[in-house]
């Protein structure tokens, strides 16, 4: 099982050739592709056309959708904040703090290109799907 961040799903929807959506197009039919609610939000919420909104629903709703965040993850994130912020890392966006946590605590990989997971991988444990 591997969990797909926005960051590769924008490439992947549109068209960008990278590393992540390789290995994204690699796994997709043989492993299982999770998807998190509020990646899938992210998502959703960028594309412009209705046409686009709706052939990328169909295909996200397809994969199983994980709740990411309740009491027990909020605390982890904000533990997983703070040790990072001693280090001297600053992570820009509470949603990326959230997402890495998840995906810690629950040992599932995480395929992304956003360099705000590095940090995780780097000090946390976070394991990288690619």
């Amino acid at each position: 099982m591997i969990l797909v961040d926005s960051s590769v799903w924008i490439d992947f929807f549109n068209g960008r050739g990278n590393a992540e959506t390789d290995k994204l197009n690699e796994v997709l039919g043989l492993e299982e592709v999770v998807i998190g609610d509020l990646i899938l939000a992210e998502v959703l919420q960028g594309f412009r056309s209705d046409k686009d909104y709706k052939m990328a629903k169909n295909v996200l709703t397809t994969l199983a959708i994980h709740e990411l965040i309740g009491g027990k993850i909020a605390i982890k994130s904000a533990d997983n904040f703070r040790k990072l912020g001693k280090k001297g890392i600053t992570i820009r966006k509470t949603t990326d703090v959230v997402i890495a946590t998840y995906c810690i605590e629950n040992k599932i990989p995480l395929l992304f290109t956003n360099k705000d997971f590095i940090p995780f991988v780097e000090n946390l444990r976070l394991k990288s799907a690619c």
